[in-house]
């Protein structure tokens, strides 16, 4: 009796990722032969992709490091990334106490970028992930998009993507190729969420997105909010920072695997 053939295997299609992050496909690697130096070079790039992360997580326009918001999520983050450190800096218009307006963003990577490579070259070979507020992570994302900086993703915490024109933030997100990750309140009126999924759509590199549902565009949420849906502040921003590792977890594994 003649054997059936094979069943052919069905290709993944966009429904298969899961509900919570959707993410842009990556292209597949190509195969290539086996040599005696896999397995020494296999169990480097092991060690190093379990080392733990280490974050430079800058502040927004109009509050530096040590506000109330920042030292809490700075510890929020450290704890859920299991970080070896959260690095926190204040821009020089807002440092020592300066209450000036803040520059262009643009005017800021060079600074954002010294930082960085510092906190880099102090942990060597441990994931480096870049973290912002509001305008920090729109400097973030112009800091990863240099190739030298070698960030393995980006987590944007209340992305400014509607500019005070009204005029669309997305030319630095259009050109990242590392994982980008964005955190939104459904009431932020700076980043208006059916806009910033036809960015996503957009974009090149592999992205999610988190949506605190009610929070505005620091995350607060209106206790009548809360009350009508059985939740807290501190679940709603727990359950962020969640999907924020989730998410840093499987970049990292990503990348891992992509050096192989």
């Amino acid at each position: 009796m003649a054997s059936s053939p094979p069943s052919k295997r069905r290709r993944k299609t966009k429904n298969d990722n899961d509900t919570n992050t959707t993410t842009a496909s990556s292209p597949p690697s190509k195969r290539r032969r086996r040599t005696k130096n896999d397995n020494e070079t296999t169990n480097t790039s092991s060690s190093t992709e379990k080392l733990p992360p280490v974050v430079v997580f800058a502040h927004g326009a109009g509050a530096p490091s040590s506000s109330d918001w920042m030292i809490r999520w700075k510890d929020m983050l450290g704890k859920a990334l299991q970080a070896v450190e959260v690095v926190t800096f204040d821009y020089p218009y807002i440092a020592g106490g300066k209450r000036r307006a803040p520059p262009k963003a643009e005017k800021l990577v060079e600074f954002h970028s010294d930082i960085v490579k510092k906190t880099a070259a102090k942990y060597p070979g441990h994931p480096l992930i870049l973290v912002g507020k509001s305008m920090g992570s729109r400097v973030s994302c112009m800091v990863a998009g240099d190739e030298d900086i070698g960030a393995s993703a980006v987590i944007c915490l209340g992305y400014p993507l509607k500019g005070i024109n009204g005029a669309e933030r997305d030319e630095t997100l259009l050109q990242l190729s590392i994982p980008t990750m964005f955190v939104q309140g459904s009431k932020d009126g700076l980043c208006p969420l059916e806009k910033l999924e036809d960015v996503r759509k957009k974009m090149k590199s592999l992205n999610g997105l988190h949506v605190i549902d009610g929070g505005d565009h620091s995350f607060k949420i209106a206790k009548k909010h809360l009350q009508t849906k059985g939740s807290t502040q501190d679940k709603a921003e727990d359950l962020a920072v969640q999907a924020i590792a989730a998410f840093v977890s499987r970049s990292l594994v990503t990348r891992c695997l992509g050096k192989r």
